[in-house]
């Protein structure tokens, strides 16, 4: 088959979960079919790294842009159909350039990462297939943002218009996908309940490169004294919350279990909340990082204290592949359907989530269990190569081939 995906930056260097997903399901996708790859560049960045798609893409274009102002509240904002998170992302360039790749090439369907992408197949080229992949659903992520937001007047009031005009901007992404790909069984039951009963949908769950995400992969030695971890993105609103929580009812209650405890706070961009955690004594807020994996290494376990669902949640899978197990709220390791006790530890209370925590820590026979069996569950299920074959396999029975063969490519 012949696929154009088009992508809302340029995945790579690596550096962030929603990248983890959409490049190597990118690259298994061209072990079978024909890609062409179309991508945004902000500011021109990251374009340096041409060659490592065109190894497996048959064309590569990068689309330079910068995201327009944020629009006033009036008129600009309140008197506009589409939420003002979805219109950011219209760029006349961009629908340009998919415009000539579709007049100039012949594809079977087109693949986009998220519904910021498919608005530019909501009112032309409504002839092609549409797959959308969503490494969360906006308007599930949106609403458990907003139970974690403080309140006022003003914040509440632009919040049910951002989420009305949301609603019915993912009804209508709904009716013109073909299908649409999660990354786990809760999100496909909130499009069911709260988007659609008929638009087709695919459970891809997220990944681990089993190859470079190993025990062996680093020299880096568990710390003597006992160390957690929290790695993610640290701009990221679910990860700012998810310390705030931990810090704020967590980290005092653990602190009294385990006095020798050392936190360990890893990912780019902290923001200024994140980076007064590093004041704390036994607390280290490193920020970015050129190599994650001896961290992994260092921490007895990782916590994963997460409070808003939607996003890829990426470290539970690449914190077991390293032999790091995990401690995590319900939400936060929603899709991945690992077993409590065996795979994970789980608890959605500040007093369970500090005993089982202290209980990882101190119980070395529970913690080899633990990785031993998060190690063996990541080969099992976590390999991109097995995902990616999945959705492959899913488009070839799903979208037929187109019947002039492609002659002219």
């Amino acid at each position: 088959m012949h696929i154009l995906v088009v992508y809302p930056y340029i995945p790579y260097p690596i550096d962030r979960g929603t990248y983890q997903r959409v490049f190597h399901l990118l690259r298994e996708l061209a072990k079978n079919h024909t890609i062409d790859l179309i991508a945004l560049s902000e500011k021109g960045e990251r374009v340096e790294h041409r060659s490592i798609f065109e190894s497996f893409c048959r064309k590569v274009v990068f689309v330079p842009f910068e995201h327009p102002p944020w629009p006033n509240l009036f008129p600009n904002r309140l008197l506009n159909s589409l939420p003002t998170t979805i219109r950011h992302w219209w760029l006349p360039q961009l629908a340009d350039t998919i415009g000539n790749m579709l007049d100039q090439n012949e594809y079977d369907m087109v693949h986009v990462c998220d519904i910021v992408m498919a608005q530019y197949f909501l009112k032309d080229h409504l002839e092609i297939p549409l797959s959308v992949d969503r490494s969360r659903v906006d308007l599930q992520f949106q609403e458990e943002q907003y139970a974690r937001m403080p309140k006022g007047i003003k914040s509440s009031l632009l919040y049910r218009e951002q989420v009305w005009k949301l609603r019915r901007f993912e009804h209508k992404v709904a009716r013109r996908s073909s299908v649409q790909v999660v990354c786990g069984p809760d999100d496909e039951t909130f499009i069911r309940s709260q988007v659609s009963t008929h638009v087709p949908v695919e459970v891809v769950t997220n990944g681990v490169d089993l190859d470079y995400f190993s025990p062996n992969s680093s020299d880096a030695s568990r710390d003597a004294a006992p160390t957690v971890l929290y790695c993610g993105a640290m701009d990221y609103m679910p990860n700012v919350d998810a310390l705030r929580w931990y810090f704020g009812e967590i980290h005092p209650r653990l602190k009294k279990l385990v006095p020798d405890l050392q936190v360990l706070i890893v990912g780019k961009s902290p923001a200024e909340e994140v980076k007064a955690y590093g004041e704390l004594p036994d607390v280290t807020v490193t920020g970015g990082v050129p190599d994650v994996r001896p961290w992994y290494r260092r921490a007895w376990a990782q916590i994963v204290p997460l409070r808003i669902g939607g996003g890829t949640r990426l470290k539970i899978p690449e914190s077991m592949a390293m032999g790091t197990p995990v401690i995590s709220t319900t939400i936060g390791a929603q899709g991945l359907n690992l077993a409590h006790g065996t795979d994970i530890l789980l608890a959605d209370t500040p007093e369970m989530f500090a005993h089982y925590t202290e209980r990882m820590l101190h119980d070395e026979a529970l913690r080899q269990k633990i990785e031993e069996r998060g190690m063996q569950t990541c080969r099992g299920r976590f390999g991109w190569p097995g995902l990616g074959q999945q959705l492959s396999s899913y488009y070839s029975q799903h979208f037929q081939p187109a019947k002039n063969s492609h002659e002219h490519n």
